[in-house]
């Protein structure tokens, strides 16, 4: 029998506190202020996958707070979306030192965090942002610029999702000709989310001929006040 939403709630939050206090990478474990871990629905059909926490999301600990999180906020209205919508997460859960590159090695000592958010959250489309987020889930090395806007399945982890690789906000921050790109590409998510979720990894045949009404997006009343203190520390809604 497949685990509870309450029960893979519960596996994120242990999951959380792993990662909490992670040390894997010795200087990102000492020059961090927080770990940022993600935020949102832990529910989600819709998660978000980015590079790496910046200064203000290291203050904060939540993901995507500075000048980029405002436009990802405002694209995701665009499209009838709001964060509690969505999950959003990095492919490194800590902010390297002086917002360099992730190196190699942390993400790859951080991708177990990663697949464990997925297999947890079981969303139906990941959004890479950016060519380190898309380079990793797509284990390729093709660059954002020829994937953008352009679906595929694959298995992440144990868990086939449509991944939809797009340009990270922060480009358009800089290239104000890439808000309209991002525009383009936010405006097929509702298509994306509305098709039947890919069948996953032996289990073809287990599927149902007609696809089940989609529950309802609820938050439960025991959260809504952040009455969980994980809840309120990992920024789940």
């Amino acid at each position: 029998m497949p685990p509870s939403k309450q029960e893979r709630r519960e596996a994120l939050k242990a999951v959380y506190h792993q990662a909490r206090d992670c040390t894997r990478c010795p200087q990102l474990a000492a020059t961090r202020t927080t770990v940022v871990f993600g935020s949102g629905n832990a529910d989600a059909d819709l998660m978000f996958v980015g590079e790496a926490p910046g200064k203000n999301e290291d203050e904060q600990g939540l993901p995507f707070v500075g000048q980029a999180g405002k436009l990802l906020d405002r694209l995701l209205g665009e499209i009838g979306l709001q964060r509690a919508d969505v999950f959003i997460a990095n492919t490194l859960k800590c902010r390297p030192p002086g917002n360099r590159d992730p190196h190699p090695e942390e993400i790859e000592n951080c991708h177990e965090y990663l697949l464990r958010q997925v297999e947890l959250i079981q969303p139906r489309v990941i959004c890479t942002l950016g060519n380190f987020a898309t380079k990793l889930l797509r284990g390729d090395p093709t660059g954002i610029t020829r994937l953008h806007g352009r679906e595929e399945v694959r298995v992440i982890g144990a868990r086939a999702v449509r991944l939809y690789p797009i340009f990270h906000p922060a480009a358009a921050l800089y290239t104000p000709s890439n808000v309209e790109l991002l525009r383009t590409d936010f405006a097929r998510l509702p298509e994306l989310l509305a098709m039947e979720p890919p069948p996953q990894p032996g289990q073809e045949q287990e599927r149902p001929e007609m696809p089940e009404t989609p529950e309802p997006i609820e938050v439960p009343e025991l959260d809504s006040v952040a009455v969980v203190v994980d809840d309120h520390q990992m920024g789940l809604f």
